[in-house]
């Protein structure tokens, strides 16, 4: 497959065309970013392990019935995928309060819920992606509401698939961001990725953080973190 012309370039990856109009060519950076994009710094070694990583998931999630826009990984940092174009809501789940949930409710981290929750974010950089609900989301015409009930139905199944994947790797599934998309025939897919970055996770036993927050807080051994999670991830594929 042909890289062509760069279409995008986000805080995480790169985004490139390719001969095949329905098909781009997504390619990992090691640059970080949190606090929406306030905080920058690199994070060596994180591109190949968000691009393995999320491949990994998605193949499972599709073999689950969840469709994706994975297509194939052609090297370490990149991969092809569908083109879409993106439903601009960030879907988050939440299985045990932590980061912002915590803060803007006065709660301490670490409870767990009896039943996970879901939030919609505007995804939004200039307005600072503000939190929405169902009835924002129609109203700004971002999704219908069949689009959004299929969303939710997908990042709840998600959820199920991976808190039970990561708990058979010691991994607590604290909370996690999904993005969607639409392909050409408007069908709604998974999209962007499933990393340390955009999942909470805790070490089961000893609840050490092993994702982005330990960039976001300067906790150090950040490349460490995500190569935890990696070594786990691969030793569940050998």
């Amino acid at each position: 497959m042909q890289k062509l012309e760069q279409l995008y370039e986000g805080k995480a990856k790169k985004v490139f065309a390719t001969e095949d109009p329905n098909v781009v060519i997504v390619d990992y950076k090691d640059d970080a970013t949190a606090f929406n994009g306030v905080k920058k710094g690199t994070i060596t070694g994180k591109g190949v392990i968000n691009n393995k990583m999320t491949n990994h998931l998605m193949q499972k999630l599709e073999a689950a019935g969840i469709p994706t826009h994975f297509v194939e990984q052609l090297s370490d940092r990149e991969t092809a995928v569908k083109k879409v174009s993106i439903v601009p809501l960030e879907v988050i789940i939440r299985n045990i309060s932590a980061g912002s949930f915590a803060k803007r409710y006065g709660v301490e981290e670490g409870i767990l819920f009896d039943a996970p929750t879901i939030e919609f974010s505007y995804k939004n950089d200039d307005l600072g992606d503000p939190l929405i609900n169902d009835y924002h989301a129609l109203a700004l015409k971002l999704a219908t509401q069949e689009e959004i009930d299929l969303i939710k139905k997908y990042a709840f199944a998600v959820n199920d698939f991976l808190k039970t994947f990561m708990k058979g790797i010691g991994i607590d599934l604290v909370d996690f961001k999904l993005e969607f998309g639409k392909t050409a025939d408007g069908t709604i897919v998974l999209a962007d990725e499933i990393s340390p970055d955009t999942c909470r996770l805790w070490d089961e036993k000893t609840h050490e953080k092993l994702d982005k927050d330990r960039f976001r807080r300067d906790l150090g051994n950040v490349e460490d973190a995500y190569e935890e999670v990696m070594r786990r991830l691969m030793g569940e594929q050998g």
